[in-house]
This record gives C-alpha cells, sequence and structure tokens, in this order.
C-alpha cells in the first residue's frame, strides 16, 4: 500500500508542477519570485499528502 501511494504521490507533485509553471508564464511572474511560489505550493501539496496517507493508514 506505501509503494501504491507514492507513485500516486510523485505523480501529484509532478502536476501540480507542471500547472504551477504554466501559472508562472500565464501571470508573468518575475523569475525571482518562481522558486518561492514553487517551494509554497510543494510544501502546501506534501502537507496534504502525508495527512491523506495518515488518515488512510489509521481510518
Amino acid at each position: 500500500m506505501i509503494s501504491i501511494f507514492i507513485i500516486f504521490a510523485v505523480f501529484i507533485l509532478y502536476n501540480i508542477n507542471k500547472m504551477t509553471n504554466s501559472l508562472c508564464l500565464q501571470k508573468d511572474i518575475p523569475e525571482e519570485r518562481q522558486p518561492k511560489v514553487f517551494r509554497t505550493i510543494n510544501i502546501l501539496v506534501t502537507i496534504l499528502l502525508i495527512s491523506s496517507f495518515v488518515e488512510i493508514l489509521y481510518a
């Protein structure tokens, strides 16, 4: 079950990063701010994935 969830999490993070890149290009976010945007979104999605895993694990 852990391996399936890890594969799912990598797939989700990859797609979120692709969408974040599209957002940065569409909204003309400066190059200096893009790493901060990516870091913030990745941290929030990682927290969401970890909390989902814990919920599934203890449900």
